[in-house]
């Protein structure tokens, strides 16, 4: 039997997401708890690849068990053997072929800036110190909605085939002295969120026009790109799936 586990998680002290030597993981430490509880070796799918230090308040992964599993007596488990810095959320039964990755149809990124320095956030925004105009910053993001290749805002090293993404939502939100930018689309690239982010605040530094960021999406040059923003204020915020996957909802 297949399901699906909603997961949240401090990205703080992990190495991203995925499996990987000589360094913790959450993935690691995630199919460590679910073996136990679950008494039998579990590997997991992620619905995607976070970075060293990025967040998650909403990932899922798939796995797969012989018996049909109390969901919420299996959740109360998990917690109580997981590490403070991972949640378990929801558990759902689903088709024998849903996957966690290949079946999201979109997923949401929030990235978050503080505009003032605060010691108890730094691992949860960047702190930006000098005034950003964040109205030049939402004009930005709305040319990202016209393009669908984005070899610019990605990774030179990984094994994606193609670069094209459909990008349904980019915008930014200020509330006093945090701003939230929230990207929603159908697939990220490696990486693709902090270059994003980064080109975006360069733009409301005054240091790019809205005519050279534009020029830098469709140049399709990855040296174009500004630096990719920190990797703490980024946080995997939702991910969406067909609701005939769900068999017990």
């Amino acid at each position: 039997m297949r399901y699906f586990l909603e997961i949240a998680y401090d990205g703080t002290r992990f190495h991203g997401w995925q499996v990987q030597p000589n360094a913790l993981s959450v993935q690691e430490v995630l199919e460590d708890c679910l073996s136990k509880v679950l008494r039998q070796p579990i590997a997991t799918t992620g619905s995607g690849r976070t970075d060293t230090g990025v967040h998650a308040s909403q990932q899922f992964v798939h796995f797969d068990v012989a018996q049909q599993l109390d969901t919420a007596q299996a959740v109360y488990k998990f917690n109580r053997l997981l590490p403070a810095d991972i949640a378990a959320n929801n558990l759902y039964l689903v088709s024998e072929e849903a996957h966690a990755r290949f079946d999201a149809f979109a997923r949401t990124y929030h990235y978050h800036i503080s505009l003032r320095k605060n010691p108890f956030n730094r691992h949860y925004a960047a702190y930006i110190s000098k005034p950003l105009d964040v109205e030049l910053m939402n004009e930005a993001a709305a040319i990202l909605l016209k393009y669908e290749d984005f070899t610019t805002f990605s990774k030179v090293k990984g094994d994606t085939k193609h670069y094209r993404c459909t990008i349904h939502e980019a915008s930014w939100q200020q509330n006093g002295q945090e701003l939230i930018f929230t990207i929603r689309a159908n697939r990220f690239l490696r990486g693709m969120v902090r270059l994003i982010v980064g080109t975006l605040l360069d733009v409301g530094r005054g240091k790019l026009s809205i005519i050279q960021f534009e020029s830098i999406i469709a140049s399709q040059d990855r040296s174009k790109a500004s630096g990719a923003a920190p990797s703490e204020g980024l946080y995997l915020a939702k991910v969406e799936y067909p609701e005939h996957l769900f068999l017990n909802t």
